[in-house]
């Protein structure tokens, strides 16, 4: 890149600093990203968090921030409900954008962003950290030594501390069904991720969520069918699982442990023999994305991305709409 891409960040919670420490990374890889300001509708809040980031400054004037020609993309870390508003005056202004996953709450809202980047130039980009790690890159490698793929199980589930916020008759951000909170948007698109970036979209999908106090859903499953096999998606807030994630082929078996994160990957065929490998990437698998991101600016297509995104949130509207 021959000029730094400079970046906005709006959103002051754990997962704008792991961002941070994603771009601090891939700058010192060698790519020239640099975060130039943090937005805060709170200016006591943005300057401590633009301090703990060490970034110049924070802003609190959002559109005067976009429009200011400081910024050349802005990194939406907000509560989901926010994702659509945000990135519609960011592209306004003219203002790449990189969305946390889920990118919006509905596929419509999405697709409509794609549309307005794509007629002005401008790439509409979510960070879905799965799809750009090296160690679901090795699982592909893989699937062509297990033959015919006939069942497929994903799942990402992980208590969250602020469920006890939630059984002490709080309403936290991340279960506020108003905001697009809950353990499908927050975990379950990681193994919907997955399945559609190794296998494309589903033909069907069907499931249930599990319903807690605030209205959000707290855990849930899916079937989703394929024309030739079919796939297992489960993900959970309010309990934990550490079971692995399985690919079954009619020549054998891939397992791997973290669906967010494949480090761990064994190949078991159908002969008896098994064989394991451990990847070695980076801790903060975020810095993939950024890069990537960062390939999308410089000219590449953002297409196949922005398709997988679709297919991920139509198979969430299905599941959340309920059998019909």
């Amino acid at each position: 890149m021959t000029t730094p891409l400079r970046l906005a960040t709006i959103g002051t919670s754990t997962i704008t600093e792991k961002f941070a420490d994603a771009v601090a990374a891939a700058n010192g890889a060698g790519d020239d990203i640099r975060i130039e300001v943090v937005y805060s509708r709170d200016q006591e809040r943005g300057a401590a968090f633009a301090e703990r980031l060490r970034v110049p400054r924070a802003a609190t004037d959002l559109d005067a921030l976009l429009r200011s020609g400081e910024v050349d993309a802005v990194y939406i870390g907000s509560p989901n409900g926010a994702h659509a508003a945000q990135a519609r005056r960011a592209l306004e202004a003219g203002v790449h954008v990189f969305l946390e996953k889920p990118a919006t709450p509905t596929a419509a809202e999405f697709a409509e962003l794609v549309e307005t980047g794509r007629d002005r130039g401008i790439v509409v980009f979510e960070g879905m950290r799965n799809a750009y790690d090296p160690g679901l890159a090795r699982v592909a490698e893989l699937l062509p030594r297990i033959g015919a793929v006939r069942l497929v199980s994903f799942g990402q589930s992980q208590y969250s501390a602020r469920y006890d916020l939630v059984l002490a008759g709080e309403t936290p951000n991340i279960f506020d069904p108003a905001l697009a909170g809950g353990a499908l948007f927050d975990l379950g698109v990681y193994p919907l991720s997955a399945l559609v970036h190794l296998f494309g979209a589903p033909d069907t999908v069907a499931g249930h969520l599990v319903t807690i106090a605030t209205g959000a859903d707290g855990a849930g499953a899916a079937v989703l069918g394929y024309p030739a096999f079919a796939a297992q998606v489960s993900f959970s807030k309010i309990g934990v699982s550490h079971r692995p994630n399985e690919i079954q082929g009619e020549l054998g078996t891939i397992d791997f442990d973290e669906v967010t994160a494949p480090r761990e990957i064994a190949l078991s065929l159908r002969d008896g023999t098994r064989t394991a490998e451990r990847i070695e990437a980076a801790g903060n698998n975020m810095v993939y994305e950024v890069r990537r991101f960062a390939e999308l600016v410089r000219g590449e297509d953002p297409v196949p991305d922005q398709e997988r995104t679709l297919a991920v949130l139509r198979a969430v509207e299905a599941l959340r709409r309920g059998p019909r």
